[in-house]
C-alpha cells in the first residue's frame, strides 16, 4: 500500500536535527522544546510506559512501511474477491462505496496537509517528536491522518470485498494503528507532560470535532504546493490500488482472456497518472514546489 501506510504520527514532527533551546527550533503551534524547556529531554528522556501495546506499537512504527504493503498486497492476491450472489449491479455499488470511502480518506489527509503537517517516520525510525503540533485540523483530532488512512483501506477492502479482507486485513491494521499511536502518546506525555495531558482532554484521539472547525481555519493559509508536495506519491499509490483492485476483481470473476480489453482500458487511464507522478517528482527534485 505504500504511502496509503501508517506513517503518519498523530501530533509530531519528525526528522529533526534541532537540539533543545536551539534558536532554529520552532513550533507551528507555539509549543516547541525552548517553550517547555522541563520537557526537551530528548537525549536522557524515558518515556512512560503505560500500555503493553507500547513495544508492539514501537515496533510496528519501526517496520510499518514493509508489514504494511506485504500484509494487504498478499491478502489482496490470495483472498478471490467475492461477487455476492453473483450480481454484478450490487457489486458495482459497493465499488463505488468503497472509492468513494477511500477518496474520503484522500481528501481528508489533503485538507490536513494543507493546513498543518506532521513531518513522517519519526527519527531514526523511532517515535520521535521535536514539536507538538495542535494546530489546523489537529485542534478538533489528535490524529486526522490515521483516520485518513483508516478510511482508505477500508474503502479499498470494500472494493476488494474478499472475506479475508473484512476479516483479517481490516482487523489487523485497526490494531496496527491502535498499538502505534498508544506508543506515540506514551512518548508525547513523557516528553510534553501537562502540555499533552491538557491536549488529550480537549481534543478527541480519532473522531473529529467539526465544532469550530471553519473558525479553525479560517485565518490559515493553505498550502497547495506542501500537499503535492508530501501527497502525490500517496495519491499516485491510491489510484494506481483502486485501478489494480478492479482489474484483479475482473480476472478472477471471468479469467484473464475475458479481461485482456478491459485491462487495456486500465493501462490506458493509468499512463497519465503515472506521468502526472513523474512531473510532480521533478517539480520537487527541483525546488518548484517548494521545500520543507
Amino acid at each position: 500500500m505504500s504511502e496509503v501506510n501508517p506513517r503518519e504520527s498523530a501530533a509530531m514532527v519528525e526528522k529533526t536535527d534541532v537540539q533543545p533551546g536551539n534558536a532554529r527550533d520552532k513550533s507551528d503551534c507555539g509549543v516547541s522544546d525552548r517553550n517547555y524547556p522541563d520537557a526537551a529531554k530528548t537525549k536522557d528522556f524515558e518515556p512512560i510506559r503505560a500500555s503493553r501495546l507500547v513495544p508492539i506499537g514501537n515496533f510496528f512504527f519501526k517496520y510499518r512501511n514493509i508489514i504494511s504493503p506485504v500484509v494487504f498486497c498478499g491478502l489482496a492476491i490470495t483472498t478471490r474477491p467475492l461477487i455476492i450472489a453473483g450480481n454484478r449491479r450490487l457489486d458495482r455499488y459497493l465499488d463505488v462505496i468503497g472509492i468513494v470511502t477511500a477518496l474520503a480518506g484522500q481528501l481528508l489527509r489533503i485538507c490536513v496537509i494543507g493546513f498543518a503537517y506532521i513531518k513522517r517516520g519519526g527519527k531514526k525510525k523511532e517515535v520521535y517528536a521535536g514539536t507538538l503540533v495542535q494546530e489546523g485540523f489537529f485542534a478538533h483530532c489528535r490524529n486526522p491522518l490515521y483516520v485518513g488512512n483508516i478510511l482508505t483501506l477500508t474503502g479499498l477492502i470494500i472494493v476488494h470485498n474478499g472475506i479475508l479482507m473484512y476479516a483479517f486485513c481490516l482487523p489487523f491494521f485497526l490494531f496496527l494503528y491502535w498499538s502505534i499511536t498508544t506508543a506515540e502518546e506514551n512518548y508525547l506525555r513523557g516528553k510534553f507532560g501537562r502540555v499533552y495531558d491538557d491536549y488529550v482532554r480537549r481534543v478527541p484521539r480519532f473522531l473529529i470535532s467539526f465544532r469550530g472547525l471553519g473558525q479553525t481555519l479560517k485565518g490559515m493559509h493553505y498550502n497547495w504546493k506542501k500537499v503535492i508536495r508530501k501527497e502525490y506519491g500517496t495519491t499516485f499509490v491510491f489510484v494506481t490500488a483502486v485501478m489494480a483492485l478492479l482489474v484483479w476483481e475482473r480476472i478472477t470473476a471471468d479469467g484473464f482472456k475475458a479481461t485482456q480489453g478491459y485491462l487495456s482500458t486500465m493501462l490506458i487511464l493509468w499512463v497519465p497518472v503515472a506521468l502526472a507522478y513523474f512531473a510532480a517528482f521533478v517539480a520537487k527534485k527541483t525546488g518548484l514546489l517548494g521545500r520543507d
